[in-house]
Protein backbone atom coordinates (compact mmCIF):
# COMPACT_ATOMS: atom_id res chain seq x y z
CA UNK A 1 0.00 0.00 0.00
CA UNK A 2 1.07 3.60 -0.61
CA UNK A 3 2.05 5.72 2.37
CA UNK A 4 0.66 8.64 0.39
CA UNK A 5 -2.26 8.35 -1.98
CA UNK A 6 -0.65 9.04 -5.36
CA UNK A 7 -2.96 10.20 -8.12
CA UNK A 8 -2.61 8.15 -11.32
CA UNK A 9 -4.16 9.26 -14.61
CA UNK A 10 -4.82 6.10 -16.66
CA UNK A 11 -5.31 6.64 -20.39
CA UNK A 12 -6.47 3.98 -22.88
CA UNK A 13 -9.10 3.67 -25.59
CA UNK A 14 -10.01 0.15 -24.41
CA UNK A 15 -12.86 0.75 -21.95
CA UNK A 16 -12.70 -2.78 -20.52
CA UNK A 17 -9.00 -2.36 -19.81
CA UNK A 18 -9.63 1.03 -18.21
CA UNK A 19 -12.21 -0.51 -15.87
CA UNK A 20 -10.06 -3.47 -14.84
CA UNK A 21 -6.83 -1.47 -14.46
CA UNK A 22 -8.60 1.24 -12.50
CA UNK A 23 -9.87 -1.40 -10.04
CA UNK A 24 -6.40 -2.97 -9.72
CA UNK A 25 -4.65 0.34 -9.10
CA UNK A 26 -7.32 1.48 -6.64
CA UNK A 27 -6.88 -1.73 -4.68
CA UNK A 28 -3.12 -1.16 -4.72
CA UNK A 29 -3.67 2.15 -2.94
CA UNK A 30 -3.73 4.70 -5.76
CA UNK A 31 -6.28 7.36 -6.51
CA UNK A 32 -7.23 6.78 -10.16
CA UNK A 33 -8.88 8.85 -12.86
CA UNK A 34 -9.28 7.66 -16.44
CA UNK A 35 -9.37 9.08 -19.96
CA UNK A 36 -10.06 7.44 -23.32
CA UNK A 37 -7.55 9.42 -25.41
CA UNK A 38 -5.09 12.30 -25.34
CA UNK A 39 -7.69 15.04 -25.69
CA UNK A 40 -9.81 13.79 -22.80
CA UNK A 41 -6.63 13.26 -20.74
CA UNK A 42 -5.67 16.92 -21.10
CA UNK A 43 -9.21 17.87 -20.10
CA UNK A 44 -8.90 15.67 -16.97
CA UNK A 45 -5.64 17.40 -16.10
CA UNK A 46 -7.43 20.74 -15.95
CA UNK A 47 -9.11 19.41 -12.80
CA UNK A 48 -5.81 18.44 -11.21
CA UNK A 49 -2.34 17.41 -12.35
CA UNK A 50 -1.67 13.73 -11.58
CA UNK A 51 1.32 12.37 -9.69
CA UNK A 52 1.87 9.75 -12.42
CA UNK A 53 0.57 9.25 -15.96
CA UNK A 54 0.07 5.75 -17.37
CA UNK A 55 -0.79 6.03 -21.06
CA UNK A 56 -1.36 3.77 -24.03
CA UNK A 57 0.44 4.92 -27.18
CA UNK A 58 -1.95 3.94 -29.96
CA UNK A 59 -5.28 5.71 -29.54
CA UNK A 60 -7.65 7.54 -31.91
CA UNK A 61 -7.97 11.30 -31.82
CA UNK A 62 -4.81 12.39 -30.01
CA UNK A 63 -2.46 9.44 -29.65
CA UNK A 64 -0.26 8.71 -26.66
CA UNK A 65 2.77 9.75 -28.72
CA UNK A 66 1.30 13.22 -29.17
CA UNK A 67 -0.11 13.47 -25.65
CA UNK A 68 3.13 12.58 -23.88
CA UNK A 69 5.06 15.11 -25.92
CA UNK A 70 2.59 17.81 -24.81
CA UNK A 71 2.79 16.61 -21.19
CA UNK A 72 6.61 16.76 -21.25
CA UNK A 73 6.46 20.42 -22.15
CA UNK A 74 3.52 21.52 -20.01
CA UNK A 75 4.13 19.32 -16.96
CA UNK A 76 7.84 18.33 -17.04
CA UNK A 77 7.89 17.11 -13.43
CA UNK A 78 5.12 14.52 -13.90
CA UNK A 79 6.56 11.00 -14.39
CA UNK A 80 5.12 9.00 -17.25
CA UNK A 81 4.82 5.29 -18.06
CA UNK A 82 3.97 4.48 -21.68
CA UNK A 83 2.19 1.21 -22.45
CA UNK A 84 1.58 -0.65 -25.69
CA UNK A 85 1.14 -4.13 -27.08
CA UNK A 86 2.97 -3.15 -30.29
CA UNK A 87 6.46 -3.12 -28.78
CA UNK A 88 8.12 -6.11 -27.16
CA UNK A 89 10.01 -6.51 -23.89
CA UNK A 90 12.49 -3.71 -23.24
CA UNK A 91 12.02 -2.19 -26.70
CA UNK A 92 11.39 1.45 -25.85
CA UNK A 93 9.59 3.25 -28.70
CA UNK A 94 11.84 5.88 -30.29
CA UNK A 95 11.07 9.48 -29.41
CA UNK A 96 8.41 8.68 -26.81
CA UNK A 97 8.41 11.24 -24.00
CA UNK A 98 8.13 8.72 -21.16
CA UNK A 99 10.23 7.69 -18.19
CA UNK A 100 9.43 4.00 -18.47
CA UNK A 101 7.74 1.55 -20.83
CA UNK A 102 5.50 -1.39 -19.95
CA UNK A 103 4.49 -3.95 -22.54
CA UNK A 104 0.80 -4.77 -22.22
CA UNK A 105 -0.18 -8.25 -21.03
CA UNK A 106 3.20 -8.95 -19.42
CA UNK A 107 1.97 -8.93 -15.84
CA UNK A 108 0.67 -6.48 -13.27
CA UNK A 109 3.47 -6.91 -10.67
CA UNK A 110 6.10 -5.33 -12.93
CA UNK A 111 3.79 -2.39 -13.63
CA UNK A 112 3.04 -1.88 -9.94
CA UNK A 113 6.77 -1.93 -9.25
CA UNK A 114 7.30 0.84 -11.84
CA UNK A 115 4.52 2.91 -10.33
CA UNK A 116 5.93 2.48 -6.83
CA UNK A 117 9.43 3.50 -7.99
CA UNK A 118 8.07 6.70 -9.49
CA UNK A 119 6.55 7.81 -6.19
CA UNK A 120 9.90 7.63 -4.40
CA UNK A 121 11.89 10.82 -3.65
CA UNK A 122 14.99 9.53 -5.44
CA UNK A 123 13.00 9.27 -8.69
CA UNK A 124 13.08 13.08 -9.03
CA UNK A 125 16.77 13.19 -9.90
CA UNK A 126 16.60 11.04 -12.99
CA UNK A 127 13.35 12.64 -14.14
CA UNK A 128 15.11 16.01 -14.25
CA UNK A 129 17.83 14.54 -16.50
CA UNK A 130 15.42 13.47 -19.24
CA UNK A 131 16.26 14.61 -22.74
CA UNK A 132 13.82 16.56 -24.87
CA UNK A 133 11.44 14.60 -27.05
CA UNK A 134 10.21 15.54 -30.48
CA UNK A 135 6.76 16.92 -31.03
CA UNK A 136 4.65 14.13 -32.50
CA UNK A 137 2.53 15.23 -35.42
CA UNK A 138 -0.33 13.47 -37.16
CA UNK A 139 -0.29 12.80 -40.87
CA UNK A 140 -2.85 11.64 -43.40
CA UNK A 141 -2.39 8.97 -46.01
CA UNK A 142 -1.23 5.43 -46.52
CA UNK A 143 1.62 4.36 -44.24
CA UNK A 144 3.40 2.89 -47.26
CA UNK A 145 3.10 6.01 -49.41
CA UNK A 146 6.17 8.17 -49.90
CA UNK A 147 4.07 11.08 -51.15
CA UNK A 148 2.67 12.29 -47.84
CA UNK A 149 3.97 15.66 -46.69
CA UNK A 150 3.80 17.64 -43.49
CA UNK A 151 4.07 21.38 -43.03
CA UNK A 152 6.98 22.35 -40.81
CA UNK A 153 6.92 25.62 -38.86
CA UNK A 154 10.48 26.75 -38.21
CA UNK A 155 10.88 28.05 -34.64
CA UNK A 156 13.90 30.14 -35.64
CA UNK A 157 12.57 32.22 -38.54
CA UNK A 158 8.83 31.49 -38.13
CA UNK A 159 8.44 30.51 -41.79
CA UNK A 160 6.69 27.34 -42.96
CA UNK A 161 7.70 24.83 -45.60
CA UNK A 162 6.62 21.39 -46.79
CA UNK A 163 8.62 18.29 -45.95
CA UNK A 164 8.28 14.79 -47.43
CA UNK A 165 7.78 12.61 -44.37
CA UNK A 166 8.08 9.29 -46.22
CA UNK A 167 6.76 5.87 -45.15
CA UNK A 168 8.65 5.37 -41.86
CA UNK A 169 6.03 6.02 -39.20
CA UNK A 170 7.30 6.74 -35.71
CA UNK A 171 10.94 7.57 -36.41
CA UNK A 172 12.44 10.83 -35.23
CA UNK A 173 13.40 12.96 -38.20
CA UNK A 174 15.89 15.77 -38.68
CA UNK A 175 15.62 18.42 -41.34
CA UNK A 176 16.95 21.90 -41.96
CA UNK A 177 14.74 24.92 -42.46
CA UNK A 178 14.32 25.66 -46.16
CA UNK A 179 14.85 29.36 -45.42
CA UNK A 180 17.34 29.80 -42.56
CA UNK A 181 18.89 26.29 -42.38
CA UNK A 182 18.09 25.94 -38.66
CA UNK A 183 18.11 22.27 -37.59
CA UNK A 184 14.62 20.92 -36.81
CA UNK A 185 13.52 17.60 -35.28
CA UNK A 186 10.05 16.11 -35.40
CA UNK A 187 8.29 12.74 -35.42
CA UNK A 188 5.18 11.47 -37.17
CA UNK A 189 2.25 9.33 -36.07
CA UNK A 190 -0.48 8.05 -38.39
CA UNK A 191 -3.85 9.74 -38.14
CA UNK A 192 -7.01 10.27 -40.08
CA UNK A 193 -6.62 14.03 -39.69
CA UNK A 194 -4.32 16.42 -41.48
CA UNK A 195 -1.84 18.26 -39.26
CA UNK A 196 0.94 20.82 -39.15
CA UNK A 197 4.41 19.74 -38.10
CA UNK A 198 5.53 21.38 -34.87
CA UNK A 199 9.31 21.00 -34.55
CA UNK A 200 11.71 21.03 -31.63
CA UNK A 201 15.43 21.74 -31.31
Amino acid sequence: MQSHTAFVLLIDDDTDLLTSMSAILTQAGYKVRTAKDGVSALAEMQDGVPDIILSDLNMPGMSGFELLSVVRRRFPSVPVIATSGDFAGNEFPEGVAADAFHQKATGIPALLEMLHAMTQPEATAWRNERVSAPIWIAREGDDHSCQTQVTVDCPACQRTFSEDCGPARGSVRKTDCAYCNAPIHYAVVQSGNAAVAVPFH
